[in-house]
């Protein structure tokens, strides 16, 4: 009755909408700039030049898009950041988990250190340039196998892994150790199904760092064969930005008619993040869950 009373008080009504109100502002401040970035991208280029875009396109036109899509190479770019994630959120969500679970074995005396050994990772690194120099020694450079091989073993998707294993119960994997079954079954058949809401929220975190990446293609493949899709959108934002820079006005005003950089730079932006937002509604509950995993104490 007194928590009803509260609520129903002027007091109550007032912190309600002020909630209410907050929350709205603060979602419109969220969302507004890919809104903006989405009405940009579907702009003319040289009215969007002029400023002034706020709700929706003054001048509709889809030649931003064309010009993007026409691009041979682009096409090639979205196979390889498929192939991409698929490969390297696979084997880092196998190997990380692995990882966590060999640190979740009571009777293995070496997991305590096998979990610190990892820990410092997340605090230090060898740094750019002796990364790149191992690269290069093992003879990665220029191969698709640099872009996953290095994240096969994670320490944050292990602890967050491990967090959830805590809270299995043992039971299950000793009755499969009287049964004869070995660790690595025990991993694959036991404990991993029963990890898929973590799994899940881990191959979220890893595919988007995956399809996000963009500066390691450009350090570890020189040659350009095996470059992602953001790597073609840069390479096509830097062209349209050197239409900027012609000494022909009439080429120049001809050109940036359809394309500028602002524009492109939105479609660009439109294409890269599209994927991610539309698969995000499918993940959503995971992704909440596995944040919250390491706040949950035994």
């Amino acid at each position: 009755m007194h928590a009803s009373y509260v609520k129903n008080s002027v007091g109550g009504r007032i912190f309600d909408f002020l909630n209410v109100l907050l929350m709205l502002i603060l979602a419109f401040v969220m969302l507004y700039p890919f809104w903006n970035q989405l009405i940009v991208s579907f702009n003319e280029g040289i009215d969007t030049s002029k400023g002034g875009l706020y709700f929706w396109p003054r001048v509709l036109t889809f030649d931003n898009y064309k010009y993007m899509f026409n691009n041979s190479e682009l096409g090639r770019g979205a196979v390889i950041s498929v192939l991409r994630v698929v490969v390297g959120t696979a084997t880092t969500l196998f190997c990380s988990g692995l990882l966590a679970y060999i640190t979740t074995v009571r009777w293995f005396s070496g997991r305590r250190f096998t979990r610190i050994l990892f820990l410092i990772t997340l605090y230090f690194s060898g740094g750019l340039v002796p990364t790149y120099l191992l690269m290069s020694k093992l003879h990665l450079m220029d191969t698709f196998t640099v872009y996953w091989l290095p994240g096969l073993f994670n320490a944050y998707y292990m602890l967050l892994i491990a967090s959830y294993m805590y809270n299995l119960p043992d039971s299950l994997a000793e009755s499969a150790r009287m049964d004869g079954c070995g660790e690595l079954m025990i991993y694959i058949k036991i404990i991993a199904p029963l990890c898929t809401p973590v799994f899940a929220a881990v191959a979220v975190f890893s595919a988007v760092g995956h399809w996000n990446s963009w500066f390691d293609v450009i350090l570890y493949n020189s040659s350009g064969k095996w470059d992602t899709l953001q790597v073609y959108l840069r390479k096509i934002l830097l062209d349209v930005e050197q239409v900027g820079k012609l000494t022909n006005e009439q080429k120049q005003m001809a050109e940036m008619r359809k394309l500028t950089p602002l524009s492109i730079r939105a479609a660009t932006t439109m294409i890269v993040t599209m994927p991610i937002i539309l698969s995000y509604p499918f993940f959503q509950r995971f992704i909440i869950s596995g944040i919250t995993i390491g706040a949950v104490k035994e």
